[in-house]
Parts: structure tokens; sequence; C-alpha cells
């Protein structure tokens, strides 16, 4: 049985995990570094332990001192939230060897499932659409000419390990190649520690979509629709949605049982995604699985009526989904979500600092998940997101209207924040009608 939960993580997604338990009844342990001993997370807590200074790796990416931690206080489970050690298969491991349970995947699984040339491999043999590629990571400049001339371009360089647009290059011209083919490595090796990458032909002006689900330990997998995750910067999401506009549901029905036999093959169980990109012609092609749960997981909650945070829990504690899940988990209305990130609107340099005044939106329609409040300090050692805004409507139309009201009635004062940014986005007549794509924002 689960009793205590420790959560391996900080900010707006430990908040909602400590708040999934208390729903469920269990007592919870926030760990925190030496910069996050004022945080809310630690307030809500039932217990708390510091875990180092407030460099990330010698606190939250410090697997010793997390499992220490969860030992002390005598916690039967771990919850990783998104981040930090969350796809770290030695993590998994680790809680395993020390008697604790991991709420997330088995860590073989999230071994495939990390390294992208595998997940490919084994979403093919499945069944899953995937792009042209190299069949393995490239061996030097002449290995990978070679595969981009078979392929064609323009190519994209990825990352075998990792994510969040680390390691990838776009190479429209041969003799790009060499070049952007050294940044992309050595960038992967510096963000992930494996330098490893391999080419897949690239996609002009595609959208960015991604399928929900959840498994249970006894082999049952439900999907939960799809989020469109199509604006972003840098290859980093800015705003998500679901349904997704371009999605239909004999399309949601395919993908959605092709997504379930991919994951029921392979094992998985808890909580994840499996992400793709929509080409101009409306095909789907795999690129990467997630296996966590994602930033973006309220929205699906919030046309679905299901709680992912506690559904990982208790199919972390042995239940199953028919038990846990309502019989009917369609789609139901539109959400949308806004990452309110700590950075100037126009320059995106980020904003570290105290917040000075505090006060969220409400009403009708409108989530918001954070962990910031007056007084509190947004250090500069962790990524900048510092809320999201999460709004629900009978429609796309009324989700954007009610998005719109909650930014305009967002206050947060003492640090720069992304708010005006977003409100540019959710004004421009392209994305009102839902005519968006990962290059969206450099029109904007």
């Amino acid at each position: 049985m689960i009793r205590k939960v420790l959560i391996a993580n900080r900010g707006e997604i430990a908040v909602r995990i400590i708040a999934a338990c208390k729903d469920l009844g269990l007592r919870t342990v926030a760990i925190y570094s030496e910069a996050d001993r004022r945080g809310a997370h630690v307030r809500f807590a039932d217990e708390h332990v510091c875990v180092g200074p407030a460099r990330a790796s010698a606190s939250y990416l410090d697997i010793p001192s997390v499992i220490s931690a969860a030992l002390i206080t005598k916690a039967d489970a771990i919850h990783p939230g998104y981040g930090f050690l969350s796809e770290n298969p030695e993590f998994a491991e680790a809680c395993g060897q020390a008697g604790l349970k991991f709420i997330g995947p088995k860590p073989g699984v999230m071994r495939k499932m990390g390294l992208k040339l595998q997940a490919r491999q084994a979403m093919a043999e499945a069944g899953i659409p995937i792009l042209r590629g190299s069949a393995g990571v490239m061996h030097g400049d002449a290995d990978a000419s070679a595969v981009a001339q078979e392929i064609g371009y323009p190519v994209l360089i990825k990352a075998s390990a990792g994510g969040g647009g680390r390691g990838m290059r776009i190479v429209r011209e041969p003799k790009e190649l060499a070049e952007l083919l050294r940044q992309a490595s050595q960038e992967a090796e510096a963000s992930f520690g494996n330098g490893d990458v391999y080419l897949e032909k690239l996609v002009d002006r595609p959208r960015h979509i991604e399928f929900q689900f959840i498994a249970d330990e006894h082999g049952a997998v439900r999907v939960l629709g799809e989020r469109e995750c199509s604006i972003q910067r840098r290859h980093q999401k800015l705003i998500e949605e679901s349904p997704s506009p371009a999605i239909k549901e004999a399309l949601r029905q395919e993908m959605s049982e092709r997504v379930a036999t991919a994951m029921t093959a392979v094992g998985y169980t808890n909580a994840g995604t499996v992400e793709f990109l929509m080409d101009e012609a409306g095909k789907l092609y795999f690129i990467e699985a997630n296996a966590r749960i994602q930033v973006e997981h309220p929205v699906t909650e919030a046309v679905t009526g299901v709680d992912l945070v506690k559904s990982q829990i208790r199919v972390a504690a042995g239940e199953r989904l028919e038990d846990i899940l309502p019989i009917n988990t369609g789609l139901r209305g539109h959400a949308i979500e806004c990452r309110i990130n700590a950075e100037h609107p126009e320059t995106f340099r980020p904003s570290p600092g105290t917040v000075t005044a505090f006060m969220p939106p409400s009403g009708i329609g409108i989530r918001v998940e954070t962990a910031l409040f007056a007084g509190a300090e947004v250090p500069p050692y962790y990524d900048s997101l510092v809320a999201k805004v999460i709004a629900y409507g009978q429609d796309r139309r009324e989700a954007i209207a009610r998005m719109q009201r909650a930014l305009s009635m967002f206050v947060i004062e003492g640090i720069q924040t992304s708010i005006p940014f977003h409100q540019r986005i959710l004004a421009h007549d392209e994305f009102l009608a839902g005519l968006i794509d990962t290059g969206f924002l450099t029109r904007l």
C-alpha cells in the first residue's frame, strides 16, 4: 500500500502532486534545495527535507540524497513529476532497490522510450507511422552525408537521448551538414551526457500533436485523446490545447487504437504521451514518447474529467484502470493552457527576483497551477515556468475568450512575465482560426 509519497520535484508540479495526494488521503514529503527553503511545496507538504544547495545537480538531481530523504521519512513511493529525474531509469532502479515504489514506468521501458532511435523502432513495429530517417546514430560526416542524400534535404539532426529542442538542428543544404552535426552533438553531450545524434526527414510547417495515455499494471491501456502543442519557441511549448483543431474523430480513434497497441507491446505502465508531427496533408508521424506526466496534462483533465496525477498514484498502487477511470472518457468541450514564464515578454531573458504582488485570475472555466505567492522568490537556477493558466469552455471560441479574460486579470509584480506575449498570440487572426504550426511564432 502507498501511504506516504515523496515528491522529487519543486514548484507548481510539486504543489499539484501534493494536492492529488491530499485528495487520496496520503501524507506527503517535499524535498527542497537551499534556494527553495520558503517554497510553496515546502509549506504545503506534511514533511520536508533539504537535499542540498541551490544547484540542481547537487540537490534535485542528486539520486542518493533524494533516496535518503525518502528512507528517512519512511515514504512508500516517489513521484518524480516532470523534468529533473522523471525520465531517469537509474533513478527508477534506485527506488526499487530501496524498496520504494516509483510512480512511473519500469526502468527498461523508460530506457527504450528515452532513446529516440529505439522508440522509433518500437513504434514502427507496432504499426505507428514514422518519418524517414537514419537506422542508427551518425558516425561521422560521411555517414551523415550519405543518409541525408538518401532521405533528401532538408533534414533534421536530433539527439538520441533527451529532448526539449537541445541537440537539434535543421540542415537545408549539404554544405551546412558537417558544422551543424558537430554543434548538435556537442549540445547533446553537454545537456544529456550523450552526444549521439541521428537524422530524420524535416517536415516543413508541421503541427505538433500528442496523445495522452495511461496504462495499469494488469495490461490495460486507455488513450485520453490528443493535445495540440504547435505554439512553440525554439522547440519549447508555450500554449497547448485539447482537442486539436486539426484532428477529426475518425483519425482520433485510429491513432488512439494504434497508440494503445504500441504501449501494450512495449509493456508500458503508468501515464505517458506519444508525440507526432502532422504534415500539411494531415498525416501523423511519430517523433518521440515521454515516459512521465507532461506540463500540459491539465488540458486533458479539463476535457475528460480524469485526474491524471491521482490516476498515476492509484495505478502505482496496483489498481485497475476499470476501477480508476470513468467508463466514458470522451472529450467534452475545449481547454487551452498558457505557460507563464518569468522572463521578459519581448527579449525572453529570464527574470528572477521577488514577487511583490500576486493575484491569480479566477471565475468560471479558469484553473491556475502555480507555486507563486506575494513574497515568493523566483530563483535563477531552475526552469523559468512559474504558473500555468488553463481555460475551459464549451468550444474553442469560449475557451480562448476565457483565457483572454484570465490573462488580463492576472497580477504578478516584482518580476517580468510572458503574459503580454501570450496576449499577442491569443489576439492573432491565424491563432483564432486554428491555422497554426510549429513555425507560427516566426510569423507573429
